[in-house]
């Protein structure tokens, strides 16, 4: 996270920015703080683009489809405005770095932590297709490692399967080509849940071996490579448990390519074995991949003596015998008191008697 830059706005909607997080295609996006501290990603469309009638068109279907998903695996929606003259939208803040940010760092995943990861996201991925929706965009930059497990960010790409109108033409590429379907890739409008399958697969060819499916072609060079059906994409490295399951979700043909579902089980399969349970590997995943979060502090949020070197402990003075004896007087526990409650007793005992009997 980077500090604000002098012309950045001190607030956004209900929310008091604290630094820059990064800058996407549709413009910056900023840590923010809500008046009851709670921390949440504002996206703001950059100067310029906003009085793009087809741009805002995007940022308002994205702000829609954000509302309709709900999921552990999905950042939350927090709020927006797409109707003022800087349109933004805040979701839930995941503290922690990108999947794209861990390989760089710490180098790949190993085999059963991979499929771990590929287990969670494709459930944050049914969450949005339960609802409709496409995500369009997957890939590693697009997976934060939190405290709580991996969380799939990022819908300004998505769209309403079987809607009746795009918000991008025929022939028009939106995507990241690296991580991009060959019916993407070819500009295909009409596109199926098989299309995140395949981004699916590649990001955890990456998160599992560090490396991408066409290499280092780029352009297009790499458009032409995922648009050939008999240009396979680079497996090597990959364990060999996971090559017949990566390897169909990366078929040419999406007809082809397994279910979101069928996915979930297979991996399912290969995370149960004896000894080892779901939950034991999903939290030595988060142990791997999460980081301390790091937020800067509100102001009185935190004292300045406690902030910096402790300090020593104050040397007590000396205690005089009398003090002592005192002390120790006033320490001890004290003496059980007796009390007489015969009277009570009695008392019930002859209330009881005049009570009638029914």
């Amino acid at each position: 996270m980077g500090p604000l830059d002098v012309g950045d706005p001190a607030k956004i909607g209900p929310y008091t920015l604290r630094g820059r997080l990064g800058r996407g295609g549709m413009g910056q996006v900023y840590l923010g703080v809500s008046k009851t501290a709670d921390w949440v990603a504002v996206k703001v469309i950059r100067a310029g683009l906003a009085d793009d009638a087809h741009l805002r068109a995007r940022f308002k279907s994205e702000v829609a489809n954000l509302r309709r998903v709900y999921g552990a695996r999905v950042a939350r929606f927090e709020g927006a405005d797409f109707d003022g003259d800087q349109p933004w939208l805040a979701v839930e803040y995941v503290p922690g770095r990108s999947l794209k940010e861990f390989v760089e760092d710490d180098g790949v995943l190993p085999t059963d932590l991979a499929v771990t990861l590929g287990l969670l996201l494709a459930e944050g991925l049914g969450k949005i297709h339960q609802e409709g929706l496409l995500h369009r965009d997957l890939k590693p930059q697009n997976i934060l490692l939190g405290p709580d497990g991996p969380k799939v960010i990022d819908f300004g790409l998505a769209v309403l399967v079987g809607r009746d109108h795009q918000l991008t033409k025929t022939g028009e590429v939106v995507g990241t080509p690296v991580y991009m379907s060959p019916e993407q890739a070819d500009g295909e409008s009409d596109l199926t849940a098989a299309t995140d399958v395949y981004s699916l697969a590649a990001t955890l060819v990456y998160a599992a071996t560090g490396r991408l499916l066409y290499g280092s072609l780029t352009g297009m060079k790499l458009f032409d490579a995922i648009r050939d059906p008999a240009t396979l994409p680079n497996l090597s490295g990959l364990p060999s448990e996971l090559v017949a399951l990566f390897g169909q979700m990366l078929a040419h043909d999406p007809q082809a390519r397994p279910s979101l579902s069928a996915v979930e089980e297979t991996l399912l399969k290969l995370v149960e074995k004896p000894g080892r349970t779901v939950k034991e590997l999903r939290d030595a995943l988060t142990q791997r991949t999460a980081t301390e979060p790091s937020l800067p502090s509100e102001p009185g949020e935190i004292d300045i003596e406690v902030a910096g070197e402790p300090n020593p402990e104050p040397t007590p003075e000396p205690v005089t015998t009398e003090q002592s004896a005192a002390m120790d007087s006033e320490s001890a526990e004290p003496e059980p008191v007796a009390i007489d409650v015969g009277w009570l007793v009695a008392e019930v005992r002859e209330q009881y008697d005049r009570k009638p009997v029914l």
